[in-house]
This record gives structure tokens, C-alpha cells and sequence, in this order.
């Protein structure tokens, strides 16, 4: 399920970054609109998976996808050419993605208990004096 939410969240910041290029610098209220829902929406949906996949590999296909998807939107618009190198390089950038996806998850060990530098003898919180050699 998790990574169902991050592709629908990558899509979506797809979505957020053409409306924030339409916006004009916020100054046109639809694609401001627009962009402002979408964050919030990718974000959380970003914010949920990261509870369920290592933040270095959601994060790598967060945003290589939406990058990816947000190039191919321009070709299909028309707003940048297609290219032989864009294709292969966004083919690169799926291949990358993909394996992410095919590799095995690795359990995250606990982190071992920190060693204790109180001694016994002082209540913590304490510092405990130095014995003094003098008569």
C-alpha cells in the first residue's frame, strides 16, 4: 500500500510543480489554487509513506518519478521537445526508480543502549566528587 501512496504522491507533486509554473509567481489564483491543495496532499501522502519505507529510498523515488512524470507532461503538452536523450535519460531515471523498488528491504537494528557514565555509588543527575588524598 505504501508504495501505491508514493507513486500517487509523486504524481502529484507533478501536478504541484506545473501549477506552480502556471501561477506565474502566485500571481494567477486557479494554478495557485491548484498547487496549494496539491502540496498539502502530496506532502501528507509523502509523510505517511515515509512511516512505512526508509526515507532514502521514498525520498529517490518521490522525486526522481515526479521529475520524470513532469518532463513527459511537457512534451505531451508541447511545452519542451521530445528528444532521443530526454527519453533515454528518463528512461534512466524509471530504471533507477524500478530498481529501488526490486530491492530486498533490509530490517533497521535497533540502536544499541547508550553506556551509562554515572557510577553506581551517585544518583544521576549528580556529579560525584573526587576523593581527595589529604590528611
Amino acid at each position: 500500500m505504501a508504495w501505491i501512496v508514493l507513486f500517487v504522491s509523486a504524481a502529484l507533486e507533478t501536478v504541484w510543480a506545473t501549477a506552480l509554473g502556471q501561477s506565474h509567481g502566485f500571481t494567477r489564483l486557479e494554478p495557485t489554487i491548484v498547487f496549494a491543495i496539491t502540496i498539502v496532499i502530496s506532502l501528507v501522502a509523502f509523510g505517511y509513506v515515509l512511516k512505512h519505507i526508509p526515507i532514502s529510498t521514498a525520498y529517490a523515488v518521490w522525486t526522481g518519478t515526479g521529475a520524470a512524470l513532469t518532463v513527459l507532461w511537457g512534451m505531451a503538452t508541447g511545452a519542451e521537445p521530445v528528444t532521443v536523450l530526454r527519453l533515454v535519460f528518463i528512461a534512466g531515471i524509471v530504471g533507477c526508480v524500478v530498481g529501488l523498488k526490486l530491492l530486498p528491504a533490509r530490517p533497521v537494528a535497533p540502536a544499541p543502549a547508550p553506556a551509562s557514565s554515572a557510577s553506581p555509588a551517585s544518583p544521576p543527575g549528580r556529579i560525584a566528587r573526587r576523593k581527595s588524598n589529604r590528611a
